[in-house]
């Protein structure tokens, strides 16, 4: 769930209009980020650090809301629920929904990770994890209503203030609850990284992914395994 929101009065129709735009991020080489500035650079508008007109300007995401809704930023590529609140308090348009720039319209934005010393003392342990993460997510999937109550109610006990429904519900449609960890997206994500030069070395993510206990806990449901 991450979305390309630009203000209506940003003068942004086309890709070149990004030329001398301010435009958010979460954080500097994070995978929004590294969207962000690779879709430029591909659309011939990079960011100023890649000898480009377009200023990218990592902010948290509560801060990129204020200076959206403020003017001082023109755009913002944010995750959910924030883009969604870009929107709805902002006024926001979306100008691209970054599933369709991958194939099947899946990227990632989170991961599980394990220590590799822990999963390898430890793999009941982990292997029971992997089984609790397969049954949250079809619980999820399979109860879309319940879960946005539980999440939500899980915001208010962390920050004090739950989100409106409706913002839960517009994010939620933008969102794919999933135990793949669509592995060649961060791949590709940290190739992007490197092309600019937000990474000193050219990445090795050989044996980056251990999938064999969550193909065995699939294969116990039933449900088709995964690849890297």
């Amino acid at each position: 769930g991450a979305l390309l929101v630009v203000r209506p009065d940003a003068g942004i129709e086309e890709p070149a209009d990004f030329a001398d735009k301010k435009i958010a991020s979460p954080q500097l080489g994070n995978t929004q980020d590294v969207a962000l500035r690779s879709w430029l650079l591909e659309n011939d508008v990079p960011a100023r650090e890649n000898g480009g007109p377009t200023e990218v300007i990592p902010t948290a995401n509560p801060d990129a809301l204020a200076l959206f809704r403020e003017g001082e930023i023109d755009g913002a590529w944010a995750p959910e629920p924030w883009a969604t609140r870009l929107i709805q308090e902002g006024d926001g348009e979306v100008y691209l929904d970054e599933r369709d720039l991958w194939p099947d319209g899946q990227f990632v934005t989170t991961q599980l990770i394990v220590a590799t010393e822990f999963l390898e003392e430890h793999p009941d342990t982990v292997r029971d994890l992997l089984q609790a993460h397969v049954e949250a997510t079809q619980f999820i999937n399979e109860n879309p209503e319940e879960a946005k109550r539980l999440v939500n109610a899980n915001i208010e006990e962390v920050t004090g203030e739950a989100l409106p429904e409706d913002v839960i519900d517009a994010a939620w449609e933008n969102l794919e609850i999933t135990y793949d960890p669509i592995a060649s997206s961060l791949l590709e994500s940290a190739a992007g990284a490197y092309e600019l030069e937000l990474l000193d070395e050219e990445p090795n993510l050989e044996g980056l992914y251990a999938l064999d206990l969550l193909n065995e806990v699939l294969a116990e449901k039933g449900l088709a395994e995964v690849e890297t």
